[in-house]
C-alpha cells in the first residue's frame, strides 16, 4: 500500500477495501475540493468502499478544528485537494507544488497538475469520472487561467447561466460550470452545504449546479438574481473606495470594503473595476499580504515580473529583526486551536513538526524539555495546564522561518502569510483584531502595511526594469 502504481491508481485498494468497508472524505472548501471529493466516492465505490461522509478541511485554524476519527474503526480517514497531511489519513492526494505532513505508511497520489480532480478522474481511476470537458472548466478555475480560453471578469463573476444557442456547446458548458464556481463560493461557509453536495451530487458540473439550486430552494431565501443585485452592488461601492487605489498599472487595496448581502464579494472585483491593470496588491487584516497578475489579459507586457521572487526580496529587508524574534509554540498552538471543539484533532507535535521541523528554536533552556513536548503538544490548549504552557513557552521558531512556513506562491501569484503572529509573542494573545478606521492600527496591521507598501514599491522597480529590458 506504501507505493503508487499510476497506471492503475492506488496500490493495494482492495485490501484496503477488505480493511475498511467504508470511508470519510476530507476536502478542501472550493470546486476543486467539491469536485476532488466527488470523484474520489466515485473511485472508492467502484472499488467496493462506501463513502458514508464528508467533512470540509481549510488552511489556518480551521485546519485542526476537524473531527477525529476513530481510530479502530471501519471508517478509512482519506483527504484529498489539501497540501497538509495528518498521521490520522489513509489516502491522502494533491496537487499543489509542495505538501507537508504526509505519513510514510499512508497511501499517497502527489502530481502537480492544474487541478485535484484532474489527477483523480483522468490518472488514479482506470476510467474517466468527470467529463473532459467538466475537467477543463475546474482546471481553469483552479488555475485562473481564464485568458487562455477568452473569460471574462463578467464572465466569472455571473450567478445566473442561460443558454446562449449561437454560442457554441463547450462555451455554454464552461458557462454553466463557471456559474456553478460563484454559486458553490456564495455559500461554502453555511454549515452542511458543501458536505451535502459531496454526498448527493453525480460526478458532474450540471449535477452539482442542479444541487445548489436545490439546496438554495430548501435552506435560504436568497435566489441568483439577490445574488446577482449584491454582487453589483459590491462592485459599484468599490470603483471609488478610499482603500483602492491604482498606480502605474498596479491596484493596491486594503481589505475588502463593505459587504451587503450574500454574494456581495468576489476577489476578481478588482480587475473588473479596473481592467487594464497588470497587478494586484492587497493586504488583509488578518496579517496577509497577497500579489496576483491580472488572469485576464492574455498579452502580458511584463513577463519578466516574477511575484514570488518579488515576496522574498520584500521580506529579505526585515530578515535580521524576523530572524531575532521567536513566536513560542504556546502562541502558535493556541492560535492554531482557536476553532477546535471537544471533538477536533487540535494542533499536535506532529503538526508542529511537518510545519516548522527543523527550524524549532530553544528559549531558557527548552533543550531539557524537548523530550516531554510531544504528550503536552497533543493535549487540548484548554486543557494545559500552567506549567506546560510555560513548558511551551520556552519552546518556538524565528519570525522568518514561520512565515516562509506559511507563505507561497510562484511568478503570477503569491502570497506572505503568518503576520498575524508577530503582535502576539506571549501567550495568551490578543483577542482577534477587527478592524476600525478611527482606531489605531495594532502591531502586525502595521507590519502588515508596511510589507504591502514595500511589495508596491519593489513591484514597481520591477515594472521599470521590465519595460526597460523589452
Amino acid at each position: 500500500m506504501k507505493k503508487i502504481i499510476k497506471e492503475s491508481g492506488l496500490r493495494d485498494i482492495k485490501a484496503l477495501a477488505e480493511r475498511y468497508p467504508k470511508a470519510k472524505i476530507y476536502f478542501h472548501q472550493d470546486l476543486d475540493g467539491v469536485t476532488t471529493a466527488l470523484a474520489m466516492k466515485k473511485y472508492l465505490e467502484d472499488n467496493g468502499i462506501k463513502v458514508v461522509d464528508s467533512e470540509v478541511i481549510q488552511y489556518g485554524d480551521k485546519e485542526f478544528a476537524v473531527r477525529k476519527p476513530d481510530a479502530q474503526g471501519d471508517v478509512m480517514p482519506v483527504l484529498v485537494d489539501f497540501a497538509h497531511g495528518k498521521p490520522m489519513f489513509v489516502i491522502h492526494t494533491d496537487h499543489h507544488d509542495r505538501q507537508v505532513g504526509a505519513e510514510k505508511d499512508a497511501s499517497k497520489y502527489f502530481g502537480q497538475a492544474r487541478s485535484n480532480v484532474e489527477t483523480i478522474s483522468q490518472k488514479v481511476s482506470p476510467k474517466e469520472i468527470f467529463p473532459s470537458s467538466d475537467i477543463l472548466t475546474i482546471s481553469t478555475v483552479d488555475s485562473a487561467d481564464y485568458a487562455k480560453y477568452d473569460i471574462t471578469p463578467d464572465e466569472v463573476v455571473n450567478y445566473i447561466f442561460r443558454l446562449d444557442k449561437e454560442k457554441p456547446l463547450q462555451r455554454n458548458k464552461m458557462l454553466m460550470g463557471l456559474v456553478a464556481n460563484k454559486l458553490l463560493l456564495a455559500f461554502k461557509n453555511k454549515r452542511g452545504f458543501l458536505e451535502s453536495l459531496v454526498m448527493n451530487s453525480e460526478p458532474s458540473l450540471y449535477s452539482i449546479l442542479n444541487n445548489i439550486k436545490r439546496w438554495m430552494s430548501e435552506n435560504v431565501r436568497e435566489r441568483p438574481e439577490d445574488l446577482q443585485r449584491n454582487k453589483e452592488t459590491y462592485i459599484q461601492s468599490m470603483k471609488n473606495h478610499p482603500n483602492v487605489k491604482v498606480e502605474d498599472g498596479i491596484i493596491f487595496q486594503y481589505g475588502m470594503g463593505s459587504l451587503k448581502g450574500t454574494g456581495s464579494y468576489d476577489r476578481y472585483t478588482p480587475f473588473k473595476n479596473n481592467p487594464d491593470a497588470d497587478f494586484l496588491v492587497i493586504m488583509w487584516p488578518l496579517g496577509l499580504v497577497q500579489a496576483s497578475c491580472n488572469p485576464f489579459k492574455k498579452e502580458r507586457e511584463l513577463k519578466g515580473v516574477n511575484l514570488g521572487e518579488i515576496a522574498q526580496e520584500v521580506l529579505s529587508k526585515w530578515e535580521p529583526q524576523l530572524k531575532s524574534k521567536t513566536i513560542p509554540l504556546s502562541t502558535i498552538k493556541y492560535i492554531s486551536e482557536t476553532s477546535m471543539g471537544p471533538d477536533s484533532v487540535g494542533f499536535t507535535f506532529k503538526d508542529f513538526d511537518a510545519i516548522y521541523g527543523g527550524k524549532i528554536m530553544m528559549m531558557d533552556n527548552g533543550e531539557e524539555f524537548l523530550e516531554k513536548l510531544k504528550p503536552i503538544v497533543d493535549k487540548p490548549f484548554s486543557e494545559l495546564t500552567e506549567q506546560e504552557k510555560e513548558m511551551l513557552d520556552k519552546i518556538g521558531v524565528n519570525a522568518w522561518d514561520l512565515i516562509q512556513a506559511n507563505s507561497g506562491g510562484h511568478k503570477c501569484i503569491t502570497n506572505i502569510s503568518g503576520l498575524q503572529y508577530l503582535g502576539r509573542a506571549k501567550r495568551p494573545p490578543q483577542s482577534r483584531y477587527r478592524y476600525d478606521s478611527e482606531s489605531e492600527d495594532t502591531p502586525y496591521i502595521k507590519f502588515t502595511k508596511m510589507v504591502g507598501n514595500e511589495f508596491m514599491k519593489k513591484l514597481k522597480e520591477k515594472i521599470a526594469e521590465s519595460k526597460s529590458n523589452q
